[in-house]
């Protein structure tokens, strides 16, 4: 493992995991505004939206193609498809970033003039630098590579894959916004030079749609901390590493329900809420 970096912990995770107070409401406790989907790949909206519902955010508002929307509102009907408040934004799962129609396109402007904190994933990855929130960004091997090349700084998936500490580095520094780089062992890092290792405890992780629950995760941790963001926006990356901790605890539980076998994407998001639960015992 590349040295100089810190492996996120349950105990690092706990600190970034609150329950509701009496005094809060579905808007203190955070809304998600999610971008995410297509008639190609609904299913990343099903999945991400299922995962923010699942990580605590007082309310997920989705806005997407109408495929997608119903779906998203048949799986989860609490889902809010109107434009109104929003306080953080997961965008571009399951977006194809060479068919995205005119309609998208200003539904991805008006969510990044927001100025509120993005997470951007798949198809919206090539936007990064297009505005000025606070910012992750979270590409597996083979997209942070076409990213880089496409900003001038070639890169390969063999090298990326090679060396994945020292190329998420170089991202957060070229683009200016912190990285999560996904994989068996997950790097996040930001420019200022935080630095966490999150190891996946199961294999299992590496399925469909684990990436599309993630980003649900990331977007619901994001909007809930969006008071301590407008303050301090370096907390992005410390969040970034816990929704991976999440995850990946969230997988080892549901395979472990079924006997250490395989799981699916819908399965490791059925199980964040008793990792989330876990977290506020500690």
């Amino acid at each position: 493992m590349t040295t100089g970096w810190q492996e996120w912990t349950a105990d690092d995770a706990a600190e970034w995991i609150a329950a509701p107070a009496a005094g809060d409401d579905k808007y203190s406790r955070g809304v998600l505004g999610v971008v995410t989907g297509s008639q190609e790949y609904p299913g990343a909206a099903v999945l991400g939206v299922e995962a923010a519902h699942r990580a605590g955010v007082g309310m997920v508002r989705y806005i997407g193609p109408k495929a997608p929307r119903q779906m998203v509102l048949a799986r989860r009907p609490e889902t809010v498809t109107v434009a109104g408040r929003v306080q953080a934004w997961l965008i571009g799962s399951g977006i194809d970033q060479g068919r995205r129609s005119f309609v998208l396109l200003g539904d991805l402007g008006q969510a990044l003039a927001a100025l509120v904190p993005v997470v951007l994933d798949a198809g919206a990855l090539d936007l990064v630098g297009t505005h000025t929130a606070p910012t992750v960004i979270t590409p597996h091997a083979g997209e942070l590579a076409r990213l880089l090349t496409a900003r001038e700084v070639p890169a390969t998936v063999e090298e990326v894959r090679a060396s994945p500490g020292e190329w998420a580095e170089r991202a957060a520094s070229e683009l200016g916004v912190a990285v999560l780089l996904k994989g068996a062992v997950t790097y996040v890092c930001d420019p200022d030079g935080d630095r966490y290792t999150v190891t996946a405890p199961t294999h299992w992780l590496a399925t469909a749609g684990s990436g599309d629950v993630l980003g649900g995760i990331l977007g619901a941790l994001v909007a809930t901390h969006h008071e301590l963001l407008a303050k301090d926006a370096e907390a992005l990356t410390a969040l970034a590493a816990t929704a991976a901790w999440v995850q990946g605890e969230a997988a080892w539980r549901a395979s472990a329900d079924v006997g250490g076998g395989p799981v699916t994407a819908l399965d490791i998001a059925a199980a964040v809420p008793g990792v989330v639960g876990s977290l506020l015992e500690r």
